[in-house]
């Protein structure tokens, strides 16, 4: 139930935002938002965008080819981690919070998706297929400092 209530707040502050943002812009499909504080990250348009949970104009963190998804902040809120399809595969990713260039943190063929952070920050989740057989899935950590 704590989850849901949590996701249904963070969805609410999604549409505030998008009804005041979206008189000046174009429309776009906002997808995976994650909330720290007050604070939204979420993926539209392929890029990973911030904007605070009162509303406002959401600034881009990047703008890379390819895509970016399933933004995490970490829990001191000064990391976003997420999975980024730069190269034709889905790999773990982290930029600092305020955005800049993504460090690569998984190398392997298969997909990984960015599940979120170990409670003290220092390690990402992810969920791949890669090393598991008949592709069912296992979650992994990775550290953030590589």
């Amino acid at each position: 139930m704590k989850t849901f209530t949590l996701r249904s707040i963070v969805m609410l502050a999604l549409v505030a935002v998008l009804g005041v943002s979206m008189a000046h812009a174009a429309a776009a499909y906002i997808r995976f938002p994650d909330l720290n504080g007050n604070r939204i990250v979420f993926s539209a348009e392929g890029d990973l965008w911030s904007v605070g949970d009162t509303g406002g104009v959401a600034r881009r963190l990047t703008n890379h080819i390819g895509n970016e998804f399933y933004p995490h902040w970490s829990p001191d809120g000064k990391w976003i981690a997420f999975t980024g399809e730069y190269d034709g595969n889905a790999d773990v990713y982290v930029i600092p919070a305020e955005g800049g260039e993504p460090t690569r943190l998984t190398w392997h063929p298969s997909a990984e998706i960015v599940l979120g952070w170990t409670p003290d920050g220092k390690n990402i989740l992810y969920r791949t297929t890669g090393e598991t057989p008949y592709r069912s899935a296992a979650i992994y950590t990775i550290s953030r400092e590589v």
